[in-house]
């Protein structure tokens, strides 16, 4: 072997799986030509093979040069070698005509270290079945060569998109999901994006299902609807501002309680008393509840504690339905009638602000829900069910919840209460078809660092970890998608068993990608800074071995960045569309 045209070196320590291989002396180039095709010698991220009897070990070069040089051998021989070294992390072994991640055997010290050829990779990469994998682009050190990606451990094992503004992230996104959406017999795939900028939907259009706040119909868009009662407690409170001490929120947990109950003797089948809590999905008048909340502390008694001395003024009554307080004659001063009612919680701070929200026209698609507004008595038209269908059983693989409309202040809590409802059906629903063992389901969280922020307490934090850490058991998979790692919170990026970094810069950011992969590929990080726009590596369980990566053009990909050299030499803006900006603007609508 060592006459063949791949020969380049020999292994000199082995340090695990550190392999320190020092290049033959004879190699007149690091750039030879085999088979009529110009190979480069010790790329960094390429790779070497080491004959061993009827296997081949496979490794890949994480650093070159002197530094690559082993510091035993140095404190023994002095400086006296040359910079011709290489470092390699083997990963992988080839028995016959397959190949496997991870080693049985190790080198020693003076085994041969070859090139790796075309034929190689296609050996390496090509062991993906093709029903089992998408294509997402091309292999850098081979055009010729797809670049496979297994869909199984990409969407069970979790999955990380990371890179920085202009990477080429937002194209990365759209040829995974595009290559999942047209998969030839995936009928029954369900992806689910959470689109914060709403970006997507015109890449995506052909293959998913677009809601939104303030949809356009005539596009095909559907409103979106989040049901106030089908959050958790903890978020229907938070979805108003003002605060809570714990007694009064346990008051107030007490009276929705009370409702949920009183309104599931409507539903049939009538749910079990016993099993409901505040948090169940369960129909209620958020503004019966506010009226009665309010009318209780605003009550005062013209005998002292007696509320069947009422001052209530019954001729200019409140409503429930508009919103409007009853009135009571204010309480006396100096101990006088009418007396103020004793028992009153002190939250009528917390009510005037809960009234403003419920009217803010913002908010409508929490609290006007269409056909899933309950009545007064908490009777609906629809149901949970037929919503959460309209979510994930469309005909269309990809649904894009767009929440570019909703405002910024609850945007953490509003994309993690749409993952828990999904996510809860599917647990709830393993057992069946349409639940997420039978039909997997993979959340899609576009900038993932704005709603999952390192050490946060939030429920999107909190739902996002649950399924990381227990989503595989029920058949929910994430793909995360950040510019900013070092935002993320560590547990949910540990949890990826695949990453796929684009050209990072920030060296904080690399670092915690470090953390995110396998301690023998951590030198590959730092490749990151030179890749090319819209070129990544691939490492982690979704491919076998780590993999630089050409990717694709999505099929309608558009800029989101404005060509400014282009732009500012057309003519001036119309004066009249200045007027129009500010009515879209007050009707909260693009025009």
């Amino acid at each position: 072997m060592k006459h063949s045209e791949s020969f380049i070196g020999r292994v000199r320590s082995v340090t695990g799986s550190t392999l320190a291989i020092e290049l033959d002396a004879n190699i007149g180039s690091t750039l030879p030509i085999i088979e009529g095709i110009l190979y480069r010698v010790g790329q960094i991220g390429s790779f070497i093979k080491i004959p061993f009897g009827y296997v081949d070990l496979f490794g890949v070069v994480t650093q070159a040069g002197a530094d690559a040089i082993p510091e035993k051998l140095i404190e023994q021989n002095g400086s006296e070698f040359g910079a011709r070294w290489i470092k390699a992390t083997l990963i992988g072994e080839r028995t016959g005509k397959e190949f496997e991640r991870g080693v049985v055997q190790f080198p020693i010290a003076n085994d041969e270290a070859h090139l790796v050829s075309s034929n190689d990779l296609m050996l390496i990469y090509g062991g993906l079945k093709e029903d089992k994998s998408i294509v997402v682009g091309n292999v850098s050190s081979s055009e010729g060569l797809p670049a496979r990606i297994d869909i199984d451990r990409l969407v069970n094992r979790h999955c990380a998109i990371l890179g920085s503004t202009g990477s080429g992230k937002s194209n990365t996104v759209s040829v995974v999901l595009e290559s999942l959406a047209t998969k030839e017999g995936l009928t029954n795939s369900r992806i689910i994006l959470i689109d914060p900028h709403g970006e997507y939907g015109e890449i995506l259009k052909n293959h998913s299902q677009i809601f939104k706040v303030g949809a356009n119909t005539s596009k095909g868009d559907k409103e979106l609807y989040i049901p106030y009662w089908a959050l958790t407690f903890q978020e229907f409170i938070r979805s108003f501002p003002g605060k809570l001490n714990e007694k009064q929120e346990e008051y107030i947990r007490e009276k929705v309680l009370e409702k949920k109950i009183k309104a599931s003797k409507g539903i049939v089948p009538i749910s079990k008393e016993e099993a409901i809590t505040a948090d169940s999905p369960i129909p209620f008048s958020v503004k019966q509840l506010w009226f009665e909340l309010d009318d209780f502390e605003r009550q005062t008694y013209q005998e002292r504690g007696n509320p069947e001395t009422s001052t209530l003024d019954k001729i200019d009554v409140g409503d429930a339905e508009t919103l409007k307080s009853n009135k009571y004659t204010p309480a006396g001063n100096g101990g006088a009638a009418p007396f103020m009612n004793n028992s009153a919680q002190g939250i009528l701070g917390f009510l005037n602000l809960m009234r403003n929200r419920l009217l803010d026209h913002r908010y409508k698609f929490l609290y006007k829900l269409d056909s899933l507004t309950p009545d007064l008595n908490g009777k609906i038209e629809s149901d949970l069910g037929q919503l959460i269908k309209d979510w994930i059983g469309s005909t269309k693989p990809i649904t894009i919840l767009d929440l570019s409309s909703i405002p910024s202040e609850v945007m953490s809590s509003i994309s993690g209460s749409l993952l828990s409802i999904i996510y809860e059906f599917c647990y709830w629903g393993q057992d069946l078809d349409v639940g997420g063992r039978q039909t997997p389901i993979l959340f899609v969280l576009e900038e993932a660092h704005s709603y999952l922020k390192s050490g946060e307490n939030s429920v999107s934090s909190r739902i996002v970890q649950k399924i990381a850490k227990e989503g595989r058991k029920y058949g929910a998979g994430l793909l995360l998608v950040t510019q900013r790692p070092s935002e993320l919170d560590e547990t949910v990026l540990s949890q990826c068993g695949s990453v796929i970094a684009l050209r990072m810069t920030n060296s904080n950011d690399r670092s915690h990608i470090k953390s995110a992969v396998e301690d023998s590929l951590n030198d590959l990080v730092e490749l990151l800074p030179s890749l090319r726009t819209g070129e990544g590596l691939i490492m982690g369980e979704c491919v076998k071995l780590p993999m630089r990566t050409k990717f694709s053009k999505a099929k309608d990909s558009k800029s989101t960045d404005p060509l400014v050299s282009v732009q500012w030499k057309g003519d001036p803006p119309k004066d009249e569309n200045y007027n129009k900006v500010i009515i879209g603007w007050r009707n909260n609508e693009f025009l």
